[in-house]
């Protein structure tokens, strides 16, 4: 079965470093076509991506749904964006610009694949997909964004900020894109940034 080192190398025949050198934000998102204010709201986080953290590659688990949305204004920003599809939607016409990785694996299978690859999860609204995807994060150690949407994936607020006692990583809830991005880009972004100094400076 395929795995997160082999999407790493797939990253790296295309010439993408970015397990290195680049910081890779998770976007879990409604498989379905949404009301149009999720829509704009998603939006309003991908353009802050670019305002605040730019060093960075997208995972989306698709392209249908809220996550086309989010692929099209990614690829519109400049962003490089990775796609890892279940084995369903293989098929799938997708852009020329995103790196598709294909595990062979169904939705669940590949949430974990995708969610592993990433330093942080933005969840910008959804069903049980993406609850999974939220608690899959959770589970990895990676700190959780969740954008209030009306959509089932808002009562994740319940069991924010730890789903459990371990507090593995933290979820913190927003109505607000921007802020959600400026938290995000203080607590991921700039650790990462100086994280990676810190490491070449070591060993130059």
């Amino acid at each position: 079965m395929p795995s997160t080192p082999q999407l790493k190398n797939l990253l790296e025949t295309r010439g993408l470093r970015v397990f290195s050198e680049m910081i890779q934000i998770c976007f879990a998102a409604y498989s379905e076509e949404p009301e149009k204010s999720v829509v704009i709201n998603a939006i309003k986080v991908v353009d802050n991506l670019k305002r605040y953290c730019s060093n960075v590659v997208i995972f989306v688990g698709g392209y249908w749904g809220l996550m086309k949305n989010i692929v099209d204004r990614a690829i519109e920003n400049g962003f490089q964006v990775v796609i890892v599809s279940p084995i369903s939607g293989e098929e799938t016409d997708f852009p020329e610009e995103a790196i598709v990785f294909k595990p062979g694996v169904d939705y669940r299978v590949r949430s974990v694949f995708m969610v592993r690859s990433c330093n942080a999860l933005i969840a910008v609204g959804g069903e049980s997909g993406t609850i999974h995807e939220i608690v899959a994060a959770y589970t990895e150690g990676k700190p959780v964004y969740v954008l209030k949407s009306g959509l089932s994936s808002d009562r994740i607020e319940l069991l924010a900020p730890h789903i459990d006692r371990r507090a593995l990583s933290e979820i913190k809830m927003f109505s607000d894109p921007e802020k959600l991005v400026e938290a995000l880009a203080n607590e991921v972004c700039s650790k990462n940034i100086i994280k990676r100094v810190s490491e070449r400076k070591r060993i130059g």
